[in-house]
C-alpha cells in the first residue's frame, strides 16, 4: 500500500493513510460539492439590479463594504467590482450567517447580504426569484434594496471527471450545492451528473450524505469532493472526505482524508484507479507468496527439499 500512496502522491493527491488507500477502491458513490470543487470559484459580477428606490451604485457600495471582511469568494468578486478604497473604520459590527450570508451595520445601516434563505429569515419583503446564475441578495434596513448576480466557470476536466468515474463502475455521482435549483441544475446537465441537490445549507449537505450513504451496501463507500470551510462537516462525516489543497481551505484540507493538490476533480478518477491497481498488485503478491509456499512444502512433503527450504520459502 505504500507503494499506492507514493504512486497516488506523484500523480498529484495527498492519501492520509493506507486504510483511505484501501476504502477508495471501494468507492461506489461519488458527492461533489460545487463551487471551487467542479467550478473555478473565479467569479465575476455579470448584473446589478437594484430595487425600487435604490441605485446600482448604492446597492454595489453596500455590498462591498458587507463583504469586507469576508474571504469567500464571492465576497472578493463583489469588492473587486466596485474598485474604490473600503475603510474598515466605518463598519461597526459584522457577522457571517453561516449558508446564508452576512449581517454588517455600516454608518449606522443594518446591511444583510446573502442567499434567499437569509432574506426569508430576516422577513425581507418583495424578494424576486432570479434564476440566473449564483445570486446575492441585499436588504438595507430592513428594506429590499436588490440583487447582485455572479457568475461561475465549470472546470475544465470536471465533465471528463464525472465520465471517468462512471467508467470505473461508479453508481451515482451527485451534485450538493447552495446556489438556486435552476444553477445547479444547469451544472448537473452540463456535467452529466446523476442527481443534483440545491439550496442547501451546510447541514443538509451532512444529512444528505448521510441519506446517500444509507443506500449503500456494506462493502461500499462514499466520497465527498469539497473545498470550503463550510464544507468541513460534510468532510468528516463521509467514508471518505476529498479536500481541494490549491484553492480550498485550511480546515478544509485539515479535515479532509485525501487532499487533492491541483484541484482538479478528474484526479479522484486517478485515485481510484491506483486504489484498485494497488489493492490487484497487493492480492498478486499474496497469491505468488502462498503458491510459492505450497510448492516448496509438497517438494518437502517427497522428499525434494528440506524443511529449512520450506520454511524461508
Amino acid at each position: 500500500f505504500f507503494g499506492g500512496i507514493g504512486a497516488a502522491s506523484k500523480a498529484g493527491v495527498l492519501v492520509k493513510g493506507s486504510n483511505y488507500l484501501e476504502a477508495l477502491h471501494q468507492v461506489k458513490y461519488a458527492v461533489f460539492d460545487k463551487t471551487g470543487t467542479l467550478t473555478k470559484g473565479s467569479f465575476e459580477v455579470t448584473e446589478i439590479k437594484p430595487a425600487e428606490g435604490f441605485s446600482k451604485e448604492t446597492l454595489l457600495e453596500a455590498t462591498a463594504y458587507a463583504e469586507l471582511h469576508s474571504q469567500h469568494p464571492i465576497a472578493e468578486s463583489v469588492r473587486k467590482a466596485y474598485g474604490k478604497p473600503l475603510s474598515p473604520d466605518t463598519i461597526e459590527s459584522y457577522e457571517e450567517i453561516s449558508g446564508r450570508g452576512i449581517f454588517a451595520k455600516v454608518n449606522g445601516k443594518e446591511i444583510l447580504a446573502g442567499n434567499k434563505k437569509l432574506m426569508e429569515r430576516e422577513q425581507i419583503e418583495n424578494v424576486p426569484d432570479e434564476n440566473a446564475g449564483t445570486i446575492v441578495h441585499v436588504a438595507i434596513d430592513q428594506s429590499y434594496a436588490g440583487a447582485i448576480i455572479i457568475a461561475d466557470e465549470v472546470k475544465e476536466d470536471a465533465k471528463q471527471a464525472i465520465a471517468d468515474l462512471k467508467s470505473l463502475g461508479i453508481k451515482q455521482t451527485v451534485m450538493l450545492t447552495g446556489d438556486s435549483k435552476q444553477t445547479g441544475e444547469t451544472v448537473g446537465k452540463q456535467l452529466g451528473l446523476d442527481e443534483v441537490y440545491a439550496e442547501l445549507l451546510p447541514e443538509d449537505k451532512v444529512e444528505r450524505v448521510e441519506a446517500l450513504e444509507s443506500k449503500l451496501l456494506p462493502n461500499e463507500k462514499l466520497i465527498f469532493v469539497g473545498d470550503g470551510i463550510n464544507d468541513t462537516p460534510v468532510l468528516a462525516r463521509a467514508d471518505i472526505g476529498a479536500a481541494m489543497g490549491g484553492l480550498g481551505s485550511d480546515a478544509a484540507v485539515e479535515a479532509a482524508d485525501v487532499v487533492l493538490m491541483t484541484d482538479q476533480p478528474s484526479k479522484i478518477a486517478e485515485a481510484i484507479r491506483i486504489a484498485k491497481r494497488t489493492r490487484r498488485i497487493v492480492w498478486q503478491n499474496i497469491g505468488f507468496a502462498l503458491g510459492v509456499k505450497a510448492i516448496f512444502l509438497l517438494l518437502g512433503a517427497f522428499g525434494f527439499a528440506t524443511m529449512w527450504e520450506a520454511v524461508f520459502s
